[in-house]
């Protein structure tokens, strides 16, 4: 988990923030990195990284969402980093490999944006996810299988996201747009 640690150090020191929040976060997550040798692992009881990406089909201007099963709300494709995992890019396009089914996705490097959210993932108390969000470009009409990590999954056009979709998935598919 070193590499990833080190990784998401790297890309988060590079990366130019779109405004003061999103700067904000960026060095918070700095902070985080610098402060927990674990905060690429689940385990890390001050939360820690994980890495999720936006599926875009840009000819068909739609994004995909998965039905997130424990949190009961459409969401982004992503997840934990592994021990596998190259660095945090390498994550996010596993994650949105596995749970989509597609094949030949392209993954930013870039992220697109930050998002800190509490979550309960283990026992205990609520842990906060610090997600780095990429963009992943997907074939045109790519077909879809959904995946055990999921109660649905489907394409939603980027003026039509489903009703009560969370407003960072708002955000990140406004981010997403403007990039494409």
């Amino acid at each position: 988990m070193a590499g990833l640690h080190v990784s998401a150090s790297r890309l988060l020191e590079a990366w130019q923030a779109p405004d003061m929040q999103q700067d904000a976060l960026r060095i918070d997550y700095l902070a985080h990195l610098q402060s927990h040798s674990d905060a690429m692992l689940r385990e890390c009881v001050h939360g820690h990284l994980t890495a999720s990406a936006l599926i875009v089909d840009a000819v068909n201007g739609r994004v995909l969402l998965t039905l997130h099963p424990k949190v009961g709300r459409w969401l982004q494709t992503g997840g934990h980093c592994e021990p596998a995992d190259a660095d945090i890019c390498a994550a996010a396009l596993r994650e949105a490999t596995e749970e989509s089914g597609i094949v030949g996705i392209t993954l930013d490097a870039q992220p697109l944006r930050l998002d800190r959210h509490s979550v309960r993932c283990g026992p205990g108390e609520p842990r906060y996810h610090l997600d780095v969000q990429f963009l992943a470009v997907s074939p045109a009409d790519a077909p879809i299988v959904q995946s055990e990590e999921s109660l649905d999954l489907r394409w939603w056009h980027w003026d039509s996201l489903p009703e009560g979709v969370d407003e960072s998935v708002r955000l990140l598919t406004a981010a997403a747009r403007d990039r494409v």
